[in-house]
């Protein structure tokens, strides 16, 4: 008789579950396309909830709780086996910090979230999130910070509602959601594919990576945590939209033909031309993109990282009117957005050593690291060392970190049609405050918009060694009058 091999679907999350726990242990190995983002300090998704109403630490202890229980990803640690390849495991899984704050004022959660981003995963004990409330009996911020290796951005969006389901249900049923599956070959849409002469190379870069290859661990990542914050700040800038304005938006862009995705992209390339002027850099632009209902089976509200980006060269001309580059912009993009495109960079890195994409970090920020730390001599003379990593980064020119080989990054979660009543509570609106899976400082401006509660909420995050504060408010207030959205 035949043997029959279970395919990698198959495979994913073997276990016997109850609804208060898992009886038996689950595990899976992390996909290449999630390696991408290991041991990575800079990672890290934010998705903001502002509340109205009185949000109490125990009810969102007990909702947390819950999620737990719906969400397969939120009941999973990492370990690293005696190869050195990581696993999601459900084995001693410990609590998922929970921290409360006294709310101030209606900017605290951005100078909190800023902190709390900072913070080293703790992988091998706990799943790569926490929880942070700022708290008022009227009002508060519920601040989910979670590592890109576990999710996107849609993926704290639907978090964020079940919570708030949770909070305003409490003897609600837990609905539990099929375990997705990461995005693998074999389950995207058969367009993408590698050609056999690109396969070879990458054979090649493998056995050479096999002769001189080097692992690394928790303890490597929290010096270059440590590294990285200490040479780099990120700062953010919200942008709120009341209803009246993100209708008009919507009214507008439908009128002029273009989706609003495409004018906010449109507006920020073309705020930095006209407040900084022409740089090579701004014709490059990625534009996020959902992957979820691409896959066989689709993915649905499950956690996990499913985005791809589009990725056109835009050059934005000042001598045109705004909107006559938005609709170049829109037309230009559609091709983009196409399975061939989307899943273009998956495709190599299925073939490739996934050590060496968890290695892209090390090579890039080692160099950082300061002398008096136990990792120095091991990260700093991996990030001078001639490899085939190096090679990799400098066919890409992305190895300098003096080098910014991005103009614009957008991610927009486009319209949620969430409710905006939870019980007693009240949801006034979503913020986003995307992750990467290289240092912002390579990028000139990151945009964050996701619209909920009939509002869009935009956030610009920069690094300020790429961009200045005053700077970024002049683009800021750029891009709102392009939009002819009041400042």
């Amino acid at each position: 008789m035949r043997a029959v091999i279970p395919s990698t679907m198959d495979t994913y999350w073997k276990g016997i579950w109850s609804m208060d726990k898992i009886v038996e242990t689950s595990q899976r190995k992390l996909t290449p396309i999630e390696r991408i983002f290991s041991w990575s300090p800079f990672s890290i998704v934010t998705l903001v909830a502002r509340i109205r109403g009185d949000v109490t630490e125990e009810m969102l202890t007990q909702a947390v709780s819950k999620a737990r229980k719906r969400h397969f990803a939120l009941q999973a640690r990492i370990k690293v086996d005696e190869h050195g390849d990581p696993w999601f495991t459900t084995e001693d899984v410990g609590e998922i910090p929970i921290d409360v704050v006294h709310r101030e004022s209606a900017d605290d959660w951005v100078e909190l979230a800023q902190q709390k981003g900072q913070i080293p995963c703790d992988f091998e004990r706990q799943p790569a999130i926490r929880f942070l409330l700022v708290q008022s009996p009227e009002i508060s911020e519920l601040v989910i910070l979670c590592h890109h290796i576990i999710c996107d951005g849609l993926s704290l969006a639907y978090l964020a509602r079940d919570i708030l389901q949770y909070m305003g249900d409490p003897n609600g049923e837990v609905v539990l959601l099929p375990t997705p599956a990461p995005i693998t070959r074999e389950n995207t849409p058969g367009g993408a594919s590698l050609n056999k002469i690109v396969q070879f190379f990458i054979r090649r870069m493998n056995k050479q990576w096999e002769a001189d290859q080097i692992r690394f661990d928790q303890q490597d990542y929290e010096s270059l945590s440590r590294a990285y914050w200490g040479n780099y700040q990120h700062t953010m800038i919200p942008v709120e939209l009341n209803e009246e304005e993100t209708s008009k938006l919507v009214k507008r862009c439908k009128a002029e033909q273009v989706t609003v995705n495409s004018a906010l992209a449109a507006a920020f390339i073309g705020a930095q031309v006209l407040v900084i002027g022409e740089e090579s850099c701004f014709s490059k632009v990625a534009v996020a993109a959902n992957l979820r209902e691409r896959l066989t089976p689709p993915v649905g509200e499950g956690m996990g990282f499913y985005a791809g980006l589009a990725s056109p060269k835009f050059k934005y001309d000042p001598k045109q009117p705004f909107w006559d580059n938005a609709r170049r912009f829109h037309v230009l993009i559609q091709p983009y957005y196409t399975d061939k495109h989307l899943f273009n960079d998956f495709t190599a890195w299925w073939y490739l050593d996934p050590a060496i994409l968890e290695a892209i970090n090390f090579k890039k920020l080692g160099g950082l690291v300061s002398p008096d730390s136990v990792c120095y001599e091991k990260l700093s003379t991996f990030a001078q060392r001639e490899d085939v990593v190096l090679s990799i980064l400098k066919r890409d020119q992305m190895e300098s970190l003096e080098k910014r080989y991005l103009g614009t990054a957008v991610t927009n979660l486009t319209r949620l049609n969430f409710p905006k009543e939870y019980g007693m509570l009240k949801l006034e609106r979503l913020i986003l405050k995307p992750g990467g899976a290289f240092p912002l400082v390579s990028v000139n401006l990151v945009v964050g918009a996701v619209t909920c509660a009939d509002k869009l909420s935009l956030v610009m995050e920069f690094a300020r060694q790429a961009m200045d504060t005053t700077t970024a408010e002049r683009v800021k207030k750029e891009a709102q009058k392009l939009l002819q959205i009041p400042e």
